[in-house]
């Protein structure tokens, strides 16, 4: 919805004749005066300072609603006034419209003296595009005139799933631009993840029997997607290629997950959806946490940390909540809350999307808002420590953070780990683990890991975030060899590390002892616990499985595997590596080579 009018009054112009140019003095009889020409119909209000937004509002009668600004209800509204020097409207039809624009507004300028949702966060879509050759996509912000099917709260499956429904069924992703005006296929085509309609490859009646299959599957028909991927991993497997058959194994997994594990929440409109919001406040910060049901199970959680002006209450951060929120998102069925919203519109809005609301004070309903509300509270321990690592190592945020440790037995079987850290908690599915070259060199093997993560991020092949933090398990040598990286890699990411035993910070400017109980020291300390689990655990996997393959070679003993590592640097190595090459390793003849062949 676009604004059908737009002015200013800006206190730095000469003349106030036009509307559009208006001294805006803190005076309230002139502003009573001025604001006379506004008009008194629904909108949005910003109040600038020094041209950014510091704070955005709806008003059902715009002018009633500024001119209620020359007696400041608070403290933090006369400042905000007081700061202001420009302010800008936009008139809507209905107010409806007002607070989706608000909504929409705050999320983008993130203005000082609003609620402000700090780690917005939607669920993938799958949608099908309305064209007369249509498209698949995954998407968070869905076309008005497209099939929309989920949200979808694993990302993973949701692309696994897709690719199988265009190998299958050849269902173009391609952007309209690369469709239009093309003389030869492009290579989705030669990878046999679209038939091809640009140029005829297929009859529009054909395709659109495709295009059927396909949102049959996501209706519940999983039987014709499903068959094909196993008769193609049955394929496979015959014919030795098991690497692929692992991937189409994966692919069915993601496909059936999708649709009874646990991970897809229905079409809306097609079955019940509730959203359980509380909220805990804690002086300039507040915590929602946010519960998912379908059919009666428990889907999802998730803790949404706002930025919160004084005097806020529960009621006025749900309102903002739900309006920010909700914006952009399909709405659930239900909405079960700690407390009533005190602004009014929502529930209007609300009502017309035909969302059922309430507060519960007993039953099923109102144990869930106090887990709920349980979350929220438990959540301001990891916030807490968040911030206090932030003050602490002078830095601008702590919010996101990633940790680095390497595991290895005296050069062999060398990995790197890499976890993730969100407002205080592990995102698993951002979780990365790098199989690296045999060296006994830690600080040259922390070089290689972190160069790998930084050139992922700068090239664009990593889909996640950069960190606020990187936290490096060792000392000055692990510190320095991230931080050579970085520079080298000419990523720009503030690195420490954690020195065993005291548990040392080892910073780039000098070492840091923290309070034995200091909640920041804790959370850096439970994420570098994290990063060396993950990464022994992914060693100890390698190792097994190395020890496991060559011990079912009769006559391979520890010295001979020892020298096979040394020569050929893995298991990998070992299958490549001719008859010839294996009997060049001492100890080895023809007739244990030909078993580490015919066995590896």
């Amino acid at each position: 919805m676009q604004p059908n009018n737009l002015t200013s009054l800006n206190p730095h112009q000469d003349s106030f004749k036009n509307l559009g140019n208006i001294y805006l003095p803190m005076d309230r009889n002139e502003i009573l005066s001025w604001t006379s020409d506004f008009p008194a119909k629904p909108g949005v209000y910003l109040f600038y300072s020094q041209d950014f937004p510091i704070y955005i509002g709806k008003a059902v009668n715009l002018r009633s609603r500024i001119r209620s600004y020359t007696d400041p209800r608070s403290p933090r509204i006369q400042q905000m006034v007081q700061k202001a020097d420009r302010i800008d409207i936009s008139i809507t039809n209905t107010e409806t419209q007002a607070l989706l624009l608000e909504a929409n507004l705050i999320k983008r300028h993130a203005p000082k003296y609003n609620v402000r949702l700090r780690d917005d966060k939607s669920y993938p879509l799958i949608q099908i595009s309305n064209h007369s050759f249509p498209r698949i996509e995954v998407t968070r912000n869905p076309d008005t005139k497209a099939k929309v099917y989920g949200p979808f709260t694993d990302r993973k499956k949701v692309d696994e799933t897709v690719k199988a429904i265009r190998e299958t069924f050849g269902i173009r992703g391609c952007s309209d631009h690369k469709f239009s005006g093309r003389s030869r296929p492009c290579l989705d085509y030669d990878l046999g993840l679209c038939t091809a309609p640009c140029v005829d490859y297929i009859t529009q009646n054909q395709y659109i029997e495709d295009v059927s299959s396909a949102e049959a599957f996501f209706r519940g028909a999983t039987g014709n997607l499903l068959e094909s991927l196993l008769e193609k991993m049955g394929s496979a497997a015959d014919n030795q290629q098991y690497e692929q058959a692992a991937t189409l194994r994966d692919r069915i997994d993601a496909v059936r997950g999708l649709h009874g594990g646990g991970d897809a929440v229905q079409k809306h409109g097609e079955s019940k959806t509730t959203d359980v919001l509380a909220v805990s406040i804690e002086g300039s910060h507040s915590i929602v946490s946010r519960f998912h049901i379908e059919k009666g199970i428990l889907l999802d959680r998730e803790q949404h940390l706002l930025d919160t002006p004084d005097h806020s209450t529960p009621e006025t951060v749900l309102s903002a909540f739900i309006s920010q929120y909700y914006a952009d998102r399909i709405l659930p069925n239900n909405l079960v809350l700690s407390d009533r919203p005190h602004d009014s519109k929502i529930y209007v809005w609300l009502e017309s999307e035909h969302v059922e609301i309430s507060t519960p004070t007993t039953g099923r309903e109102a144990v869930l808002v106090e887990m709920a509300l349980k979350n929220a509270r438990q959540n301001f321990v990891s916030t807490d420590a968040t911030l206090a690592l932030q003050n602490s190592l002078s830095i601008p945020k702590t919010t996101r953070i990633e940790a680095f440790d390497i595991s290895h037995s005296s050069g062999e079987d060398v990995v790197g780990s890499n976890v993730v850290f969100v407002d205080g908690y592990p995102e698993k599915s951002s979780y990365r683990r790098l199989k690296l070259k045999e060296t006994n060199d830690d600080y040259s093997n922390m070089y290689d890991l972190l160069t790998w993560r930084a050139n992922r991020s700068i090239s664009g092949t990593d889909s996640r975030p950069d960190p606020h933090l990187i936290i490096v398990d060792g000392g000055s040598g692990q510190l320095n060899a991230a931080l050579n990286a970085i520079s080298d890699s000419k990523w720009n990411v503030p690195v420490i590390a954690l020195k065993k035993p005291n548990d040392i910070i080892v910073t780039p400017t000098g070492n840091q002892t923290w309070p034995p109980n200091a909640s920041h020291l804790h959370l850096i300390q439970r994420i570098r616990d994290e990063a060396h689990r993950f990464a022994l655990t992914y060693h100890r996997h390698l190792r097994d499985d190395v020890t496991t393959t060559l011990d079912s070679v009769s006559g391979i003993g520890p010295e001979l595997r020892k020298r096979l590592f040394q020569n050929f640097g893995s298991i990998d190595g070992i299958r490549r590596a001719s008859i010839t090459e294996l009997c060049g390793i001492q100890g080895i003849g023809k007739q244990t080579a030909t078993k580490l062949k015919n066995q590896l």
